[in-house]
């Protein structure tokens, strides 16, 4: 079956929630909410996407397999700006068929394309399938920590 990757428009959000929710079952932090997370997608796709993208891999019926989103932001320790990964997901069923990895290099090609040189994400510590993934794709730990404040 061949997968294409493409960006995602507003039209896809219906179809991205539940990977979103596949995604945010094994995320001890977060809680799915489908009316939250709609809201969240609508606001990566809103606007021309200098700053952000939203990438799908869709089977040949137009099926959405996979999603990965980025942002970029001014790195004041790199003197330059920098991408962050937020969501990298693919559908349980299927997983395994390289999906992820074309995922990735998409969102890869997406920042080098605006001359970003490094490329950060958070990942859940109880994650072992996919910090496992994110190491064999050459990603590596730091000793930063993510802290969160409600505001």
């Amino acid at each position: 079956m061949a997968i294409t990757v493409r960006d995602a428009v507003q039209n896809d959000i219906n179809q991205m929630l539940p990977l979103l929710e596949q995604l945010f079952a094994i995320e001890a932090d977060f809680k799915f909410d489908s009316r939250v997370q709609a809201r969240g997608l609508a606001l990566m796709l809103d606007g021309c996407g200098k700053h952000r993208a939203v990438k799908v891999a869709c089977s040949e019926n137009g099926a959405i397999l996979g999603m990965c989103t980025a942002q970029t932001r001014i790195s004041t320790a790199q003197g330059r700006i920098s991408a962050v990964v937020e969501d990298l997901v693919v559908d349980r069923a299927s997983r395994g068929r390289g999906i992820g990895s074309r995922l990735l290099d998409e969102i890869g090609n997406w920042a080098g394309d605006r001359g970003i040189k490094t490329i950060q994400l958070l990942a859940d510590k109880d994650n072992h399938s996919g910090l496992a993934f994110y190491r064999a794709h050459g990603w590596k730990s730091t000793a930063l920590v993510c802290l969160v404040k409600s505001l």
